[in-house]
């Protein structure tokens, strides 16, 4: 990988395990390798902000994350994540996200959160995996309830790449910023039933309850999933930069299980579902399965 890619990274990375620290150019300079001003520039030309542009969106959807929980008075949520006041916070949250802070912990609503993606993901595709390397893959039974789904459709997407590419990496941080029954979003391949004319098979969303009754982002939509059964495949932990092959190799292993022993069969009425990979779980996908016929 290219040096002014992980020049880049190494920022990224400094500024995430000091949030609450004053960054100062000299102090990236310093772990980049490379002068303050053309850090500077690397940093901008890469990730599309400047370095106080991006730790502001960074502490900001930290300090939402946090106001969401409503553990912490605002005030001390402010001061550790480095403003000097809660007047400035107050304004910073506001024209980031159109309402003040203690307004969204009474009432958190869906804001779009800032996900800082490295940059050394980005410039990674898939690549043809070794399979004599193939690592253990953990299978078991769990049940989802009958639930809503949220989605946010493409209209060509049948994966990730081509998904953020049509609709933005984005989505990501809004639905992170969402209650979820699973704790987290969920990525879907959607079967032809869910699918509306001129839109994706593959999909980004939120599983709430069916009684949910708060806000659902404008170019939203919902599809109600029934309760089924899910064979959940998880691989073992693996460097970050190797999420690709992470994917792959759980995603062989899932294609080359047959169920039947278990006493199933696949189910290919309902989605498959695909979790955030986290290198230190593992990466996780989930296929739908049915009783066998007898």
């Amino acid at each position: 990988m290219e040096e002014h890619l992980l020049s880049v990274q190494r920022m990224q990375d400094w500024i995430a395990q000091n949030p609450g620290r004053e960054i100062t150019l000299s102090e990236l300079s310093r772990v980049s390798l490379f002068s303050p001003w053309y850090s500077h520039r690397l940093f901008r030309e890469h990730l599309g902000l400047t370095p106080a542009e991006y730790v502001r969106k960074l502490r900001l959807s930290m300090a939402a994350v946090r106001l969401k929980e409503g553990k912490e008075r605002i005030l001390d949520i402010a001061f550790d994540l480095g403003f000097s006041n809660a007047d400035t916070f107050t304004r910073a949250f506001y024209r980031e996200f159109g309402l003040n802070p203690r307004d969204y912990a009474r009432n958190p609503v869906p804001i779009p959160l800032f996900i800082p993606y490295g940059v050394k993901y980005r410039a990674l595709r898939k690549e043809k995996l070794d399979m004599s390397n193939l690592q253990t893959v953990f299978v078991r039974v769990i049940r989802k309830p009958e639930r809503l789904c949220i989605i946010k459709r493409a209209e060509r997407a049948e994966d990730y790449f081509p998904y953020c590419e049509e609709v933005s990496c984005d989505i990501w941080g809004i639905l992170t910023s969402m209650p979820s029954l699973c704790g987290e979003p969920v990525c879907m391949w959607l079967p032809p039933r869910y699918k509306k004319p001129g839109t994706s098979t593959y999909v980004q969303g939120v599983e709430v309850p069916l009684d949910y009754a708060g806000v659902i982002p404008e170019g939203f939509d919902t599809i109600r999933l029934p309760e089924a059964e899910y064979l959940l495949f998880q691989g073992p932990v693996f460097r970050e930069e190797d999420y690709c092959q992470a994917i792959q190799a759980v995603q062989y292993a899932m294609d080359q299980f047959d169920p039947t022993p278990m006493g199933y069969g696949w189910d290919d009425e309902n989605p498959r579902i695909q979790l955030e990979p986290r290198g230190e779980r593992g990466y996780m996908e989930l296929r739908a399965v049915k009783p066998a016929k007898a």
